[in-house]
C-alpha cells in the first residue's frame, strides 16, 4: 500500500470535500477496468501527478442494494471503498464502481471533470503498459515525488505558488 500523509476524516456517509463536484462517465478504458473488477494501477508519472496510488474499484452491488436505492447505494460503496482503503479523497479523486464505470470528484465540477479525463488517460496507459509488460510497476519514491511536487506542502510544479 502507498504511504499516506493524511487519512480520511469523513463522517462515514459523505466524501469530506468542499462544494462536492462529482462526475460519472462510461469512458471506454476506465469502464473496462470497472467491468473487470480491477483497480487502475499507478504505473507512471502521469497517474502519479493526480492520483496518489491505485484508483480503486469497489465491490459489486448486491441484488438487494441494486433493487433498493440503487443510486444511494452506488455512492455508499464508493465511500465504503475509499474509507476501507484509507484514502484521503482529494489525493485519490476517483473510483471505479464494479460492473458500472468511473466516478471522479473534486473541489468543484470543473475539477471533477478534469479528474475524470485524467482517470481515463491513466486507465488507457495502464492497460497498454500491462499488455507490453505484465510486471510493470511504479516505485513508491517516484509516486511520492510526482504527487508531492504538485500537491504537497512545498508544491513546486504547476501550482503558481
Amino acid at each position: 500500500m502507498w504511504r499516506r500523509e493524511k487519512q480520511w476524516k469523513g463522517n462515514g456517509n459523505r466524501l469530506p470535500i468542499r462544494r462536492h463536484g462529482v462526475t460519472h462517465t462510461h469512458s471506454v478504458n476506465a469502464a473496462a477496468f470497472a467491468q473487470a473488477g480491477l483497480d487502475i494501477p499507478a504505473l507512471g508519472t502521469t497517474h502519479a501527478d493526480y492520483f496518489y496510488g491505485d484508483i480503486p474499484c469497489t465491490r459489486a452491488l448486491t441484488e438487494e442494494e441494486t433493487k433498493n436505492a440503487y443510486e444511494k447505494n452506488t455512492g455508499a460503496i464508493i465511500i465504503e471503498t475509499v474509507r476501507c482503503r484509507g484514502y484521503e479523497p482529494l489525493a485519490v479523486p476517483g473510483a471505479l464502481v464494479r460492473n458500472h464505470g468511473p466516478f471522479a470528484w473534486g473541489k468543484n465540477a470543473a475539477d471533477a471533470v478534469y479528474h475524470a479525463v485524467v482517470m481515463e488517460t491513466a486507465a488507457e496507459m495502464a492497460l497498454k503498459t500491462k499488455l507490453l509488460n505484465p510486471s510493470a510497476s511504479l516505485p513508491v519514491y517516484i509516486l511520492d515525488e510526482h504527487y508531492q511536487r504538485k500537491h504537497g506542502p512545498n508544491a513546486t510544479y504547476g501550482q503558481g505558488k
